[in-house]
């Protein structure tokens, strides 16, 4: 249904060490790059995740209550994937823990401010 999701930046340089370090850890790496845009995906190809800087040429805002959620691949990649975003420059919106019985969640901002939530559900949630 999805091909990618694109998120403004005010500096993309910023970005792209945030989600080349981040996304490393889910197998993603850069597939496009150009002077107003950079898009990764995973090994699947499957859905991209993009960074650009707003078309309209006014500065980047993240938007009120949207999110990106991340597919972790245990309850320990979680954690990592968590603290590797607060130690690139984003802030936690919510730390690592069981938010209901069988799904582990945390959730953070990137420099942008762009919200994300990282989630392992287990197969019995």
């Amino acid at each position: 249904m999805l091909t990618n999701v694109i998120l403004g930046s005010n500096d993309l340089e910023r970005s792209a060490a945030f989600y080349d370090g981040l996304l490393a850890l889910l197998g993603a790496r850069q597939v496009m790059r150009n002077d107003r845009s950079i898009l990764w995906k995973g090994p699947d190809d499957g859905v991209g995740l993009a960074v650009c800087r707003p078309y309209d040429e006014q500065p980047a805002r993240h938007g009120n209550g949207s999110m990106v959620g991340l597919k972790a691949h245990s309850i320990d990649d979680v954690a990592r994937i968590h603290g590797t975003a607060l130690r690139l420059g984003g802030r936690c919106e919510g730390p690592p823990g069981e938010r209901r019985p069988g799904v582990h969640a945390a959730y953070f901002r990137d420099p942008d401010g762009n919200k994300f939530g990282v989630f392992h559900i287990a197969a019995a949630a």
